[in-house]
């Protein structure tokens, strides 16, 4: 037998036992090995009896004096033992076990481990692990008596039988390679892996099982540095177009603004000009709080991009976004004679072929659109700028597809992610750390702050009054619902609400409203209606989440506010605020649950991006923030996630081990960095 020996030919696991293993993904032994613990119970105090302190998690040893089943008023069967020591008794009990009389014997030595208790006078322990005490075990108890593994569990897979299966297979843990190299290991004082995996599983003490747990902690963000680091030297590697400063087109724009730019976007702005003026793609994350005008800062520097006669692409992820920020931007870049193209899924075949050609051909220097833009057959002339809006709602193919070479100069094109997620401090320096961070801290000037309330079940007719005086004085309003449809469970539905207002609450109001399941020009044609004023109510699933602009609507009402996490909440909150009237936010919430409010009353306190990003890291992982949720990502813990020392430690680490060796140097090494590769915007 060997690490790869099939799993079915290890003693104990029969064929059933392969298949409840195998839908774990552990198919041979090497892949049980590496199925570790989730957590630990310390039952290696070994006391008398008479030592045994209530509340206390203890192992005791003694000799079995009585054991029999006997059924309770309720159906339920109690097995019920008196083990002795020489210093006392105590009483096990166990419910529903009565198998345990066939396993369990008079005179048995055994060992149980648990918690102590008194109950109606008498020493007890309910529940506890149990085993027979055996001459031939060479390491002691596998159950009790020492630090005990607790796995995740599937129905026919308890912790007991795979620590049963697991000790006689410790021998083959020395035959794991290490992959860390052993410069790593010195110098950052690690254990190796075989017997840091031996303490995952059979701790022999609290000491080193917190060198097993830093030692794969350090791994996991080690390599996941490793590989954000080798992306950024790999990438450094590569041309791009030089674009150069057009200073004189730049202040022109700037002067053409309705409005005066903040310090941060300048800034901002400047950081990705230069970077665009060097032969290096550029590889950028511009965040900016929402409303915080990201959007112009894209403007400008595809601007100095078209004046170098270079094409620049704005990618977003719905048509609505898209078509506002073709508006926008051609407004802006018309002073400039800079004209702009769209290209969406709904544009006509025959536009849309003709479009193809313009960009082929280097006639179109500004294209904005959605994934159509990633089509096979759209090629271009002379690429030097990829801008997406919103990335974290793109996978890793998709935004490789836009790292397309030009025709003309086989270059990179420059990249620039933006959002307004604000993305945590330890997310910066993991999930997105091979990017160059820019960030607009300053919101324009006229913004107000969104009042935010949570409303109750028993507050809702109130606020309903409060709603129809912001209409009759000119404003507008956002409902947002969590589900389109109405279906079996209490949450509120687009439609069901819709017919509800416009029925019945605000019948002579007119109400609208829109989803993602509608068909392009439906959604088009609400959203105009909504923008000039026409439809005063809208209702909406979270389509209109990113970047909708409505400078009239000054009311954003959630339902089911519980349902969402604060990132979309604060989002959702961003769409109102946008004009000079004050504007409001209200959570509408039938939740009683403290998690629940908890998470409402920090979107009620604070309007920082920053703060409510930890919150929403903190309680919904960190999947949302990587793209959706992809197959096949390491399961990367959130500790480590939250651990800016760990982190900090793991990129000096990585970052010094780059400047003096090539991962393909390591073979191992290179191996187990690639599967963290699939995190990060790569080739």
């Amino acid at each position: 037998m060997n690490l790869k020996t099939p799993i079915n030919e290890v003693a104990g696991v029969g064929e059933s036992h392969a298949k409840l293993l195998g839908a774990l993904g552990i198919e041979t032994i090497e892949d049980l090995l590496w199925y570790l613990p989730r957590r630990w119970d310390d039952y290696s105090k070994i006391v008398t009896i008479r030592e045994a302190k209530p509340g206390e998690a203890v192992s005791i040893r003694g000799f079995v004096k009585h054991i029999a089943n006997r059924r309770v008023k309720n159906g339920m069967n109690l097995t019920e033992a008196i083990i002795a020591d020489n210093s006392g008794l105590v009483k096990a009990v166990w419910f529903n076990q009565p198998f345990l009389t066939k396993t369990i014997h008079l005179d048995d030595e055994i060992f149980l481990a648990g918690q102590i208790d008194f109950s109606f006078g008498q020493v007890q322990m309910a529940n506890p692990s149990y085993e027979l005490v055996k001459d031939d075990l060479e390491s002691g108890p596998t159950h009790v008596g020492r630090i005990v593994p607790i796995y995740p569990e599937t129905a026919g897979i308890t912790s007991k039988w795979l620590r049963t299966k697991l000790m006689p297979l410790m021998k083959y843990i020395y035959s794991i390679k290490d992959y860390l190299p052993e410069t790593v290991k010195n110098e950052e004082n690690l254990i190796d892996l075989p017997a840091a995996i031996r303490q995952l599983h059979f701790p022999e003490n609290p000491l080193q099982l917190k060198k097993a747990m830093e030692r794969l902690d350090f791994d996991e963000m080690f390599l996941l540095q490793l590989a954000v680091l080798n992306a950024r030297k790999n990438l450094s590697k590569e041309q791009a177009i030089t674009v150069p400063y057009n200073e004189e087109l730049i202040k022109k724009f700037i002067q053409n603004l309705p409005f005066e730019l903040t310090t941060a976007q300048k800034k901002a702005a400047w950081d990705i000009i230069q970077d665009c003026g060097k032969n290096e793609p550029m590889s950028r994350l511009l965040q900016g709080d929402v409303g915080s005008g990201k959007t112009v800062v894209a403007a400008m520097v595809m601007a100095n991009v078209a004046s170098s006669d270079s094409q620049a692409v704005l990618l977003c992820p719905t048509e609505i976004l898209a078509k506002q920020h073709f508006a926008k931007i051609s407004n802006m870049l018309k002073p400039l004679d800079i004209d702009c193209a769209l290209l969406v899924g709904s544009v006509p075949k025959a536009e849309r072929d003709e479009l193809l050609i313009k960009i082929r051909e280097g006639e179109l220097k500004i294209i904005i659109g959605t994934h159509a833009v990633l089509e096979k057959d759209v090629e271009f002339w002379r690429l030097a700028l990829a801008i997406v809006d919103e990335q974290h709602r793109f996978g890793v193919e998709q935004r490789s597809a836009l790292k397309k070479e030009s025709l003309s100069t086989k270059t990179l094109p420059h990249f620039l992610s933006m959002t307004a997620t604000p993305i945590p401090r330890t997310l910066s320096l993991t999930l997105y750390g091979d990017l160059d961070l820019s960030i607009i801290y300053e919101m324009p000037k006229g913004r107000q702050k969104v009042i935010t309330r949570i409303i109750p079940g028993e507050k809702r007719t109130d606020s309903y009054g409060f709603i129809r005086k912001e209409i009759e004085a000119g404003r507008q309003a956002f409902v947002v619902c969590p589900l389109v449809e109405e279906k079996e469970d209490e949450r509120k539905s687009v439609m069901a609400e819709y017919e509800k207002l416009a029925n019945d609450i605000f019948k002579d109001i007119n109400v609208g409203y829109i989803h993602g399941q509608m068909k392009t020009e439906e959604k088009e044609l609400a959203m105009s209606r909504f923008v000039s004023g026409e439809t005063k109510i809208l209702v909406s699933s979270s389509v209109i989440e990113v970047g909708v602009d409505v400078p009239n609507a000054t009311i954003m009402i959630i339902e089911d506010a519980e349902r969402f996490g604060l990132a979309q909440l604060h989002q959702f909150r961003g769409r109102v605020g946008r004009g000079s009237h004050q504007s409001y936010c209200l959570l509408f919430t039938s939740s009683k649950t403290e998690i629940a409010l908890k998470r409402l009353t920090a979107l009620v306190n604070t309007d920082d991006g920053f703060k409510l990003a930890d919150t929403d890291l903190e309680i919904r992982g960190p999947g949302d923030f990587i793209g959706a949720r992809q197959h096949g990502l390491p399961d990367i813990k959130m500790k480590n996630l939250m651990n800016l020392e760990l982190i900090s430690r793991c990129r000096e680490s990585a970052k010094h081990f780059l400047t003096k060796h090539e991962i393909s140097e390591y073979a191992l090494l290179s191996t187990k960095m690639s599967n963290f590769d699939k995190i990060l915007n790569l080739e």
